[in-house]
């Protein structure tokens, strides 16, 4: 069980197939929008159950939740060999 007021992350389908505009490539059409949104559950709930959170800016958004307690992960993509030396080079440019 997950308890009233933990941290979760939702899926909401925000357009359907049928609601999606007409001028976009057709396998994107046929795919529901969705968005994922992070918030304090407002009720006990499970995985995959459609729950109401709140935002930290406050919003109350529905969905089905989909993770309990997400973690952020950022990352700067992999390693590029053409910029690898480019923190050296401006240290010696000014002089450091």
């Amino acid at each position: 069980m997950i308890n009233k007021g933990t941290w979760v992350e939702i899926e909401e389908v925000v357009l359907t197939p049928e609601n999606r505009a007409q001028t976009i490539p057709e396998e994107t059409k046929i795919t529901p929008l969705k968005a994922w949104i992070r918030g304090n559950c407002l009720e006990n709930c499970e995985r995959g159950d459609a729950v109401e959170v709140i935002t930290n800016v406050g919003r109350i958004a529905k969905g089905i939740v989909v993770e309990v307690e997400p973690g952020y992960y950022h990352t700067y993509g992999k390693y590029v060999k053409e910029i690898s030396h480019v923190g050296k080079q401006a240290r010696e440019m000014i002089g450091q």
